[in-house]
């Protein structure tokens, strides 16, 4: 059976969802990302998701265009069109949007409320637990249907 997303953000053990908001500039958005240890942060006006930045927005949007990270606040530089998905979707339809997408980074968002993030490490862990869970079924299998 599939992993599914609620699944890999039970093993997670979030304390909280690294956030800024709009108006937070580049250079504090990167003192968060540094202080929690993550890549990329969402962006939220209130409870509402307005987008996520990333290491790799601050690098395209932010440094080559010769923004400031001291003045330059998360609504010129962040994603806006975020991709999303629910906590019942399967860590392959994970893996195969953020392949398509070109995205290290996925929202959960369940009845339009954010409750977790997932990074592209999350779903590869998941999948090679999953893999390992099916190469021990078929050994077990395989040697009871020897031995029997």
């Amino acid at each position: 059976m599939e992993t599914k997303v609620d699944r890999i953000l039970i093993n997670k053990n979030l304390q909280e969802i690294v956030q800024v908001n709009p108006d937070t500039s580049v250079i504090e958005a990167l003192a968060v990302m540094e202080k929690y240890g993550v890549g990329a942060v969402l962006v939220m006006d209130g409870k509402k998701l307005a987008g996520i930045f990333s290491e790799r927005d601050y690098a395209r949007k932010g440094i080559i265009k010769g923004r400031k990270a001291k003045s330059t606040p998360m609504t010129e530089v962040m994603t806006a069109n975020v991709f999303t998905v629910d906590s019942e979707m399967g860590i392959k339809d994970c893996m195969e949007l953020m392949n398509d997408k070109g995205i290290r980074h996925l929202p959960v968002v369940d009845e339009g409320v954010v409750v977790g993030v997932l990074s592209i490490r999350d779903i590869v862990n998941a999948l090679i637990k999953e893999q390992r869970q099916h190469i021990n079924f078929l050994e077990n299998y395989i040697s009871g249907s020897i031995a029997g």
